[in-house]
């Protein structure tokens, strides 16, 4: 078994997930800001998709959130956690207890928390998420560490996840008409995420890392056929119809429902919420859905 020791100097931070786009985003702007990569550990349960972190010196250790020993041996040596939550249909709470109570095992200081959003005093469970985020926080905040738990909007950058893959033929037909919501690219919570880990005063902290700019599915076919000068047309439709279409594309079922429990969600303005956090962490305003498009069309 590798015996992982301390980096010679300054924290000593695990980001974990660093083959999903958020963490591997995170470990990149922490070397950006100046922290040395071997003060920077990567955590992984696949041994591909790492090579471009060890080329900038990263070390990657590997475990799963299901292997209680193999997080309790990652964290030796380890200051401060970026805990990236476990996908969905998983036993995210078990996964995130093993992870907190490892750190905690292990002698970790500081973990920090990625959960979704939640309108302040709603009681909507989105399935899948709600349950499991309220059991990780209720255990991060009893665990005796510090903490910090970042709440994450619709991520800008996905949010074509939720209509057609050829809007401009097909239109966007969802369940949904001018509710608004917040969103922010993974790059940018990545960049959020790894400030509050590389500097000081984010102990024992709540942040709502909602974007600078409100928009809603009908904002979005709009924007659409601007920056294009094609029509995007926009039809709201009924949940089944929507959860129907979903299918028909060889969906499960289960899945369109995961997937409808967030266009209904962002509908109802469950994700409209702007603290201010994230432009504070950032020291500017996050892109506009139309600056993302027309970066991507560059």
């Amino acid at each position: 078994m590798t015996n992982y020791s301390k980096a010679p100097q300054g924290q000593t931070i695990l980001v974990t997930g660093v083959t999903g786009s958020i963490g591997k985003a995170t470990v990149e702007h922490l070397l950006k800001k100046g922290i040395s990569a071997n003060q920077i550990i990567g955590f992984s349960r696949k041994k591909e998709q790492i090579e471009d972190l060890a080329t900038k010196g990263v070390e990657v250790r590997f475990g799963d959130y299901s292997d209680y020993d193999s997080l309790v041996h990652a964290f030796e040596g380890i200051d401060k956690v970026m805990l990236t939550s476990a996908v969905a249909f998983t036993d995210r709470s078990t996964q995130h207890y093993n992870a907190i109570t490892a750190a905690r095992q292990a002698g970790v200081k500081h973990v920090v928390y990625m959960a979704i959003m939640r309108k302040e005093g709603s009681g909507r469970v989105m399935p899948e998420i709600t349950e499991s985020d309220l059991f990780t926080e209720q255990v991060l905040k009893s665990s005796g560490l510090a903490y910090t738990v970042v709440y994450h909007p619709p991520f800008t950058d996905v949010l074509s996840f939720y209509f057609d893959p050829n809007p401009y033929e097909n239109g966007i037909k969802v369940p949904a008409n001018n509710g608004k919501m917040a969103p922010a690219t993974r790059d940018e919570l990545a960049e959020a995420h790894a400030e509050i880990l590389s500097t000081p005063g984010h102990e024992n902290r709540i942040y709502s890392l909602g974007g600078s700019n409100l928009i809603s599915f009908a904002d979005v076919a709009k924007i659409l056929a601007e920056v294009k000068g094609q029509p995007v047309s926009f039809t709201t439709i009924t949940t089944e119809e929507y959860i129907d279409g979903i299918v028909a594309k060889g969906v499960p079922r289960h899945v369109a429902e995961f997937i409808t429990s967030w266009v209904v969600a962002i509908e109802e303005g469950e994700f409209e919420y702007q603290s201010g956090d994230l432009e504070r962490l950032l020291s500017r305003k996050t892109k506009t859905f139309k600056e993302y498009i027309q970066s991507t069309l560059a």
